[in-house]
This record gives structure tokens, sequence and C-alpha cells, in this order.
């Protein structure tokens, strides 16, 4: 198996704000995401009669290449106002090997 020039990149934001952070990472290079949905809890989490609230998040994954990597994360941190406290975060994790994206390996 070869070894691959790819990165992960990993969003999770409230729900519902997906399709325009996927938008944005498609407009800047991505080929595609997988969105799964997930609940946060954390020290900002709200409590309603001392239960706290788990609130649901959309999870997106993309693989892209290392050469545009920074571009999409950038994008994403745009348009998800990643900025800004209490909308989500996004991180890169280096891959070393990859199976399953033929498609994108042809345009490399």
């Amino acid at each position: 198996m070869p070894q691959t020039q790819n990165d992960l990149i990993v969003a999770i934001v409230r729900k519902g704000f997906n399709p325009d952070i996927v938008k944005a990472a498609k407009e800047a290079g991505a080929t595609g995401a997988t969105i799964m949905q997930g609940r946060g809890s954390g020290i900002h989490e709200k409590k309603i009669l001392g239960i706290a609230i788990e609130p649901e998040k959309d999870i997106i994954l993309i693989v892209v290449n290392k050469k545009i990597s920074d571009q999409v994360l950038k994008a994403i941190v745009e348009k998800g106002h990643l900025d800004q406290p209490n909308t989500g975060i996004a991180f890169v994790v280096e891959l070393t090997k990859v199976v399953g994206i033929a498609h994108q390996l042809q345009l490399d």
C-alpha cells in the first residue's frame, strides 16, 4: 500500500451548519465530505434544572491533498466563523495510508 500525500480535516460544528461549510470546502478544492451526527459536552454546556443539555453536533470529515489542506481549512474556518467562541472546532490529521480515494489520487 503506497504512502499518501493526504490530510484529514475534521470539523465539529453545531447541527445544521454543515451544508455551508461543505460548500466552502468544495469551493476551496475538496472533492467531497462525510458528515456524521454527534453530541458534544464541554465546560460551557448549558443546564436546565441541573441537567446538562448535550448539544447536537455535525462532524465533518474531509480527505484532501496536503497541497490544498491549508486553503480548505481556511475556508472552513471562515464560513463556520470558527475563530469566534462557541462555534465549533476544526483540525487537521496527517494521513499515512488511505484506500478508497482513487479518484483523488488520479488528480494528484
